[in-house]
Parts: structure tokens; sequence; C-alpha cells
């Protein structure tokens, strides 16, 4: 089982960045997947979800509007697009797979958005 995150950067406030997360080893579209963030000297925060077959997404409330996951159940693969991005989104995001009581992580990308 693997989930390779990637996409992570540099980036001025109000720019954007595409994350990906490349899952193999499972079957992917059975899975819920999600990203998560934590920030230095903070809990790790869920900020997207999206359902096995993309039908339905929740966000954090400091990402509507700017952030929206998708998913690729073809190429196992899971996006974050993160728009208007602010000195407050720097952290390091990791997607997770979720089917009932199993759970796998990347291994995280981070994200850096200067003032």
């Amino acid at each position: 089982v693997q989930l390779v995150d990637s996409g992570g950067g540099l980036v001025q406030a109000g720019g954007s960045l595409r994350l990906s997360c490349a899952a193999s080893g499972f079957t992917f579209s059975s899975y819920a997947m999600s990203w998560y963030r934590q920030a230095p000297g903070k809990e790790r925060e869920l900020v997207a979800a999206i359902t096995t077959a993309g039908g339905s997404t929740n966000y954090a409330d400091s990402v509507k509007g700017r952030f929206t996951i998708s998913r690729d159940n073809a190429k196992n693969t899971v996006y974050l697009e993160m728009n208007s991005l602010k000195p407050e989104d720097t952290a390091v995001y990791y997607c997770n797979a979720k089917f009932y009581l199993i759970s796998y992580w990347g291994q995280g990308t981070q994200v850096t958005v200067s003032s």
C-alpha cells in the first residue's frame, strides 16, 4: 500500500497550487479520500474530503470557496486545488484513504505561503 503526496512548494499569498496523491496497492475506488494538514505546533486538521465516487465533498470552513478536492478513480489519484492561498495555509499536507477502520496516510508535502 502506498500513497504518494506531491505538488507542494513555495508560493506567494494569493497564488495557487495543485496537490496530487497517487495511490497503489489497494482498491482506491472503495476508499473515501481526504486531505489533512499540520502546521508547526498545531494538531493535524481535516481540510477536505470526498466520497468514493466523488459525489459528495466537504471542506473546513477556513478553505471553503478557495480549495477544491477531486478524484480520478481511473488514475487512482486524488487532487487538492488550492487557490487564493494565505500565509495561514502554510503546513504539511497529507492525503488519507479510509475504508471503515482501515486508514492509510501519505508521506506529506510541504506547502509554504509567503506574505
